[in-house]
């Protein structure tokens, strides 16, 4: 399983980069600095195009403000070399967790280990 998984890899786009995403960072990226989460940022020798190689699932929430800001062009020096100044009530970044285990549910949803019991409504009954 473990050469099919690389195969597997290297062709699909959501468990990182794909071959070719592999060929044009080795010939024409230049490695500019890494995140907390194990994400590459890569730019080209010319600065034009930036672009990110995903430490697993490629999801953009993963990215944090400075990263993101970097890649779209707003911050012309990489968090690397001018990070971002915090706020004191900032919190850190995390990334979005809708359609995990790990999602928000409130307290009367099914998926929570302990619902609580619906008490707002009387279900209708045949007479």
């Amino acid at each position: 399983m473990g050469i099919l998984s690389s195969i597997l890899r290297g062709v699909t786009w959501w468990n990182g980069s794909t071959l070719n995403t592999q060929f044009y960072t080795s010939r024409k990226g230049v490695k500019v600095g890494e995140d907390d989460q194990g994400n590459v940022f890569y730019r080209t020798q010319d600065g034009k195009k930036r672009w990110v190689i995903f430490n697993g699932e490629a999801e953009a929430s993963r990215v944090s403000p400075d990263w993101h800001g970097w890649l779209h062009h707003t911050f012309d020096e990489p968090p690397t070399e001018r990070p971002l100044t915090r706020k004191p009530w900032e919190k850190p970044h995390t990334e979005n967790l809708t359609g995990t285990p790990l999602a928000y549910a409130p307290t009367g949803s099914i998926r929570r280990p302990d619902p609580a019991p619906r008490s707002d409504y009387e279900a209708w009954q045949p007479e």
